[in-house]
């Protein structure tokens, strides 16, 4: 799976900000709703749950990124102090974790039994790049370590779904939905990249470039980069930007497929 390892722009995150940096059993029990004392005790009934902690921090990391998510944030959102926060769930580590797992075990997961393979692992693609819109903050969120609940359990089972029978083994499959899903992160990148690049100077692309175009022409030799003239230019007047994300999709996950045919063709 790609570690998303690339920070957006003004990303300031922590040493901690990324999967698997809190204690792996104390996660795993939290992923899988263990209780962390299975006896029960008495004191004052709680009045919020993980649940509810969970859906607070993913909120904010929607509305402001992970730069915004700290423990008070979440305690101020579901009208707790910090230190009740805490009871819940022991840090920022911990939670990040079971956000990724949350928003993954919410995503589409649309049967693939009898589509042809390429369309298969396009669907699988297009579930992906449509999360990452939904969620900006993962797709710069290092996952290396990924959470092992249940919501990427079942992701990662319903994912290798579009590789198998195909003659493929194991580890091969598992590295083609790694190829495939870092495809798909890099793309989201860029196109979560324009639309803060656009709210950040609150001009669009076409506005950014109109207001450069005539220094640029005075600074930019067309005879000694003609190949940068003539595709830049080509480029420009198709996407009217320097990028189209949708563009860099298509394009791109058309050669994805191609290379895995090659592959499965080869199997």
């Amino acid at each position: 799976m790609d570690d998303g390892s690339a920070r957006a722009p003004g990303d300031r995150r922590g040493k901690q900000d990324r999967s698997g940096a809190g204690d792996p059993v104390r996660t795993l029990e939290l992923l899988w709703r263990v209780p962390a004392n299975p006896s029960p005790s008495r004191g004052p009934k709680q009045r919020s749950s993980i649940d509810a902690v969970v859906d607070a921090a993913i909120a904010i990391a929607d509305a402001a990124g992970i730069g915004a998510l700290t423990m008070r944030a979440v305690a101020t959102e579901l009208g707790l102090t910090p230190m009740a926060t805490y009871t819940y769930v022991p840090g920022k580590a911990e939670l990040l974790d079971l956000m990724v797992d949350k928003v993954y075990g919410q995503m589409d997961r649309a049967d693939l039994t009898d589509l042809p393979w390429r369309d298969r692992v396009g669907t699988i693609a297009a579930a992906n790049r449509a999360l990452l819109a939904r969620h900006p903050w993962l797709a710069y969120l290092p996952t290396t370590r990924p959470p092992l609940g249940p919501g990427l359990t079942a992701k990662y089972d319903h994912e290798l779904g579009a590789f198998d029978g195909l003659g493929l083994d194991d580890v091969t499959m598992d590295a083609a939905l790694t190829f495939v899903l870092g495809f798909v992160t890099s793309v989201a990148r860029i196109g979560i990249d324009a639309e803060r690049a656009a709210a950040d100077s609150a001009m669009s692309d076409h506005q950014w470039w109109e207001r450069a175009a005539p220094l640029l022409a005075q600074l930019f030799d067309a005879e000694r980069f003609p190949l940068a003239a003539r595709v830049g230019q080509a480029a420009g007047q198709a996407y009217d930007s320097t990028v189209s994300a949708d563009h860099a999709y298509e394009f791109g996950l058309a050669r994805v497929l191609d290379g895995l045919a090659r592959l499965i063709g080869e199997r």
